[in-house]
């Protein structure tokens, strides 16, 4: 195993390649040598006769376990996207084609998505042969608080959750549970995080004869668990399934039920701009296969740091949740109905002709 301090510990143990995500003081947010060191180890091991498979977990104050990753380091976002840092354009690049690999990994991946996983922490994972949540669970892509949007293959992996869930989930950045995962497509089974360290010391442990293999043990693992939002897919569908970001908020606020009346309460603090940035995502992704939303979300995320210089809803989210801390950011446009169709539609222009795509190697 690489040394302890390090941000990310590589061994293979049996059959097994095994990553722990090694900054549990931050939440194991991703840093650029983060993204870079699992890309290597996710490359040596897939060729490698020797492994038969990948498990993935992050670790926290108390030990290995308990969080798996609370996304990108949004601080280095903030420093770089106020300075023109160029390591910012390279963290997206390569984070990017990380998620894709992951997807297309040729072997068993198995993400161990206990604790909180949200944004990046989403990109490592949702691309996993097996998604593990437990009761500890805490899962959503909250990015329209930070002035971004749902990236890391977001638009792909939230618009095919089951109805208009992928909506739901990309505009509010509402946090689910296991239960809710599991029935939204978005992680394949339960295990009590109690049983996660015997799990993982019989998958390093464990004589299998192929790939294969490990595969149908690791499902044989699994279990379900309640799922809550499961009784709202119906007003779910009938609020975001609406035509604009104007048209969902009103039919909320006009609704006398608790939940539209929350939901359009969240949906009124985060940024204007990018909601109606997000809806078109999803519903653009619906019909793209993941290499063709990557390089969509590369694009986005350009514009999303450069569009308007000295204006990045980004920057100025992550400012007022992460750095100042007064919670207050200034939106610009200040609110939803302010938001004008060339506003949005310009983060779908890619700045970059197809050939010189940062992305363009990606394929499915």
């Amino acid at each position: 195993m690489t040394e302890t301090n390090a941000l990310v510990l590589t061994e293979v143990r049996g059959r097994i390649g095994c990553i722990t995500l090694n900054r549990a003081r931050a939440l194991n947010a991703l840093s650029l040598e983060m993204v870079r060191e699992l890309m290597a180890a996710l490359l040596e091991w897939k060729d490698d006769p020797q492994v038969l498979a990948v498990a993935l977990r992050g670790s926290s104050k108390e030990g290995v376990f308990g969080a798996l990753c609370a996304g990108g380091d949004i601080r280095f976002l903030h420093q770089a996207g106020s300075t023109g840092n160029p390591q910012l354009e390279d963290f997206f690049t390569e984070e990017y084609a990380l998620n894709h690999l992951i997807h297309h990994y040729p072997k068993p991946y198995i993400a161990f998505m206990d604790g909180i996983v949200m944004g990046g922490g989403m990109g490592i994972s949702q691309g996993a042969s097996a998604r593990i949540v437990t009761e500890r669970t805490k899962m959503a892509m909250p990015e329209t608080a930070i002035g971004l949007f749902p990236d890391v293959g977001g638009g792909y992996f939230l618009s095919r959750c089951p109805g208009r869930a992928g909506e739901w989930l990309g505009l509010t950045g509402d946090m689910i549970g296991a239960g809710d995962a599991i029935a939204l497509n978005l992680a394949d089974g339960f295990i009590a995080s109690e049983q996660l360290p015997a799990l993982w010391e019989t998958l390093i442990t464990r004589e299998f004869g192929d790939s294969a293999a490990v595969q149908q043990w690791i499902d044989g693992q699994l279990g379900t668990t309640e799922a809550h939002h499961a009784g709202r897919q119906s007003e779910i569908d009938r609020f975001f399934a609406l035509p604009t970001v104007p048209a969902i908020v009103d039919a909320l606020e006009a609704d006398g039920s608790d939940w539209a009346q929350a939901t359009a309460a969240t949906l009124r603090k985060r940024s204007p701009l990018m909601l109606h940035v997000v809806l078109e995502q999803v519903r653009r992704a619906r019909e793209m296969d993941l290499a063709d939303d990557l390089r969509m979300e590369r694009d986005m995320v350009r514009h999303c740091f450069y569009l308007r210089p000295g204006q990045s809803e980004t920057v100025e989210g992550i400012r007022a949740l992460a750095v100042d801390k007064d919670h207050a950011p200034r939106w610009n446009p200040a609110r939803i109905e302010e938001v004008q169709e060339a506003d949005w539609q310009a983060f779908f222009v890619s700045p970059w002709p197809a050939h010189a795509h940062p992305l363009a190697g990606l394929a499915d």
